[in-house]
């Protein structure tokens, strides 16, 4: 992962937020929601919140004496994050770097991370902290991409992107967002960091979106592979996300378009 691969910054949380959020992370943060509510905590940490998507749809679950606190690495993401949430006294939002948690250690009953893990410079460093923060039998949940491959839209994009700049591909999607799919290597990282009880689903989902235009915006102006973008060729963003529209109506029409997902979704107790 490069340093340019944590700056969520400008207009790109709204985007992830608008565009990223419905295509891909909806369902899993729905799900997300379910398995830590089950647990019935009362006292829940969320690491690399981004956006919010998983706070919002966790928060009305939870008891009432519960206490949330809802952190980011990029403070640009909590604040949008904190801007889509109603108020609630349960809720402490702060930003904070998952490998470095400002917090008492064997504070919570339950960790939560939707796709964050694969940002961490350093991912025993940060499974060791989220282990420092749970409670004896606390649970760490986190969700993490399968290789793009299993990813019908990102793995597209990423082809395209290849075909329009040959000569130095963006492969942020690749090397980031779908670079840490391993599932042993993930076990072998979460025992190094001292768990022993490890669960690995892996779970499909179905992307979906009105028109090829909106996988292609979120992808393209929703991540931060719109810095490689604008990087290879200052002023087309616009017209290379129209491109990659083009190349996924090629494919999947014009009108409303679905392709595969797919997750790993991994429970550590501590």
């Amino acid at each position: 992962m490069l340093e340019t691969d944590k700056a969520f910054s400008g207009s790109i949380p709204e985007n992830y937020d608008r565009h990223m959020v419905p295509l891909i992370f909806e369902a899993y943060a729905q799900d997300m929601a379910r398995r830590v509510a089950a647990l019935s905590p009362r006292a829940v940490l969320e690491t690399a919140a981004g956006s919010g998507v998983v706070t919002r749809a966790l928060a009305p679950q939870l008891p009432a004496d519960a206490t949330y606190v809802v952190t980011d690495l990029n403070q640009p993401m909590l604040d949008y994050a904190r801007s889509g949430q109603p108020p609630d006294a349960r809720i402490t939002w702060r930003q904070a770097d998952a490998l470095g948690l400002p917090f008492e250690g064997g504070a919570f009953d339950v960790v939560c991370c939707e796709f964050g893990a694969m940002f961490f410079p350093d991912r025993i460093a940060g499974f060791r902290e989220a282990r420092r923060m749970l409670r004896p039998s606390g649970r760490f949940i986190f969700s993490v991409w399968d290789r793009v491959e299993e990813n019908v839209f990102a793995d597209e994009v990423t082809r395209t992107l290849a075909e329009i700049f040959p000569d130095d591909p963006p492969r942020f999607l690749v090397r980031t967002p779908h670079g840490y799919f391993d599932k042993a290597l993930i076990r072998r990282d979460l025992e190094a960091a001292g768990f022993s009880d490890v669960e690995i689903e892996t779970r499909a989902e179905q992307s979906r979106a009105f028109s090829p235009d909106i996988p292609a915006l979120a992808y393209c102006q929703g991540t931060l592979l719109r810095n490689e973008i604008e990087e290879r060729a200052p002023g087309a963003l616009a017209e290379v996300t129209e491109k990659v529209a083009a190349a996924i109506a090629q494919k999947h029409g014009s009108g409303e378009v679905a392709a595969k997902i797919q997750a790993h979704i991994v429970t550590a107790v501590n």
